[in-house]
């Protein structure tokens, strides 16, 4: 399974926020989605989580466990 990563620093924000996350993608939309919502003021709704999920990248497997 491709691991997916979420990344503020392709989102401009008025804080500059500088979070990466990596994971599962369910893993990282549920992160993603509680972050926007605690840190950018988003409501965590099931619309934003398929937002967060078609912004996804894949992420860099070059990463050991």
């Amino acid at each position: 399974m491709t691991r997916k990563t979420a990344d503020c620093r392709t989102h401009p924000s008025e804080m500059n926020c500088t979070l990466t996350l990596t994971g599962e993608e369910d893993e990282v939309v549920r992160a993603a989605s509680e972050h926007a919502a605690s840190v950018h003021g988003h409501e965590d709704t099931p619309e934003l989580r398929e937002q967060i999920r078609g912004m996804l990248e894949d992420a860099d497997e070059n990463v050991s466990a």
